[in-house]
């Protein structure tokens, strides 16, 4: 705690030579754009930077603004999302743009307990917006963040059981004596974990703060943060039903509450931790495998010759916003049909 002021000296200057170059991130010389901090954040939770890059642009090409994303429908919305995962993250998108727009007249809270009565926006989501978008002292934790703070002190618990001790090392570290640019700070230990301080093979000698670091110290930087033995997730299956006839291809609207809730997507059964029976000798061979947060669920693609009630053309499934699981399922079996 007593080197915390230097750390952020060190990390501030370091940051202004090596900030990454990110569509959702100002210049350090610039004030930030909260709608792009508050799309970007939303999206990159449980998602990489990799895989979000391309979904920021596409929403900011579509919605520029926050009351553009509100006059939007939730089904454009989710369409738009197909891919990325973690479905809820989308619709409390689209309520939160809603509530901005009628309740804040389209301008971004700069109050963490403000932004948490929000949909969607929790302890670290408020806390990155206040202290990225409006420079406000905040503490952000990530899992960049995390792991920094648990090398430089060498935290001996393991995740999650130390995100107690992590908090409490980057209560100092955030807000304590020297607060200067709280945004450039949040986003500095972001980059570093992100570029430096990485899970595996981390590059402690070129670390601005190396010099600091208890675990650098130990030679044993790689082994921090401990974390527990995950449990093995249930595995799930069914049958997904892919009528076709005359080259069109049954689709359905999945209810509004449970996994995949909203989206578009093939008729399936339920889906339960029974093995599926009465799968087609010939239809045996096609089963994909995806893996949710919770659980794994095997699909087995059953193709039906008939009409359902609701058909479209091959040519326009890739255009309907199917989430992943579904698009696997087209993928495998579009060449048979």
């Amino acid at each position: 705690m007593k080197n915390d002021v230097k750390i952020r000296n060190e990390m501030l200057s370091w940051y202004d030579a090596h900030a990454r170059v990110l569509p959702w991130r100002s210049k350090p010389s610039e004030r930030p754009d909260p709608y792009y901090v508050w799309l970007s954040e939303v999206m990159l939770q449980q998602t990489t930077v990799q895989a979000v890059v391309p979904y920021f642009e596409k929403f900011i090409s579509i919605w520029p603004t926050v009351h553009d994303l509100a006059s939007a429908t939730q089904d454009d919305v989710l369409r738009e999302w197909a891919g990325l995962g973690y479905y809820s993250r989308a619709r409390n998108l689209y309520k939160c743009a809603q509530a901005i727009v009628s309740e804040h007249d389209g301008i971004f809270p700069n109050s963490v307990k403000t932004l948490k009565s929000l949909s969607g926006i929790g302890d670290y989501t408020s806390a990155a917006i206040a202290s990225i978008a409006f420079d406000i002292p905040s503490v952000v934790i990530d899992g960049n963040v995390e792991r920094v703070i648990s090398r430089l002190h060498r935290i001996d618990a393991p995740l999650p059981d130390s995100k107690t001790i992590i908090r409490e090392y980057a209560q100092n570290l955030f807000i304590g004596d020297n607060t200067d640019r709280p945004s450039c700070f949040a986003q500095s230990l972001m980059d570093l974990g992100a570029t430096i301080c990485t899970p595996k093979s981390p590059k402690c000698e070129i670390c601005p703060i190396s010099k600091y670091c208890v675990a650098f110290e130990h030679c044993d930087a790689q082994v921090y943060p401990k974390k527990r033995k995950k449990s093995k997730i249930p595995e799930k299956y069914g049958v997904a039903y892919i009528y076709v006839h005359d080259g069109k291809v049954g689709i359905e609207k999945r209810p509004e509450k449970g996994m995949l809730a909203g989206m578009v997507g093939f008729p399936t059964s339920e889906w339960n931790e029974d093995s599926v029976d009465n799968i087609d000798d010939d239809m045996s061979a096609y089963k994909i495998r995806h893996v949710f947060t919770h659980f794994a669920l095997t699909l087995y693609p059953q193709i039906i010759n008939q009409k359902t009630y609701n058909m479209i053309e091959f040519k326009e499934v890739d255009k309907i916003g199917l989430p992943t699981l579904f698009k696997k399922v087209w993928n495998m079996i579009e060449s048979d049909l």
